[in-house]
């Protein structure tokens, strides 16, 4: 069997679902590679919450269609489910944990320390779905379910604090 380093040669940043699923780059971080890809994703989240809901949603659906399909081509190149290095689903959950929040800066720092806290101690659901669910569905679900708690812990957050 391959090391886990061994499996990213198989990928090409050429490829663009290759290039998707990688996190445009940011799943090749030697260590951390899903806390680096929601790093990465910040700029990105900094963006959606200056955008109207509709188009948020909008972002986050074309968002998880897309890294759907990036995420079963680059596991069927790779021939191994959940590779760290696909980080794509770290950037569709951070956008969820940042949808309708206030447009301050410091707003998605929230959403990535929430979403990190659900994404690596996957309680219940998350762990539950994370373990079940194969294929590029399977990598994205976990993620979604944390970036949705993250969300709703977020929301209470700021209703008190607005």
């Amino acid at each position: 069997m391959a090391n886990k380093s061994e499996y990213l040669k198989r990928l090409s940043l050429k490829n663009p679902w290759h290039f998707i699923a990688l996190g445009f780059g940011s799943g090749l971080a030697p260590v951390a590679p899903g806390t680096f890809g929601s790093l990465a994703a910040l700029p990105f989240c900094y963006a959606l919450i200056h955008l109207p809901l509709s188009y948020q949603i909008i972002v986050i659906l074309l968002s998880f269609i897309l890294g759907t399909i990036a995420c079963q081509k680059a596991e069927n190149a790779m021939g191994l489910h959940d590779h760290g290095g696909i980080v794509i689903d770290e950037f569709v959950g951070m956008f969820i944990s940042v949808l309708a929040f206030p447009t301050l800066w410091y707003s998605v720092f929230l959403g990535f320390i929430l979403f990190r806290i659900f994404d690596i101690t996957k309680p219940l659901f998350i762990g539950y779905a994370d373990r079940k669910l194969k294929g590029g569905l399977g990598i994205m679900v976990d993620d979604v379910l944390a970036g949705l708690c993250a969300l709703a812990v977020g929301q209470i957050i700021w209703s008190a604090l607005l």
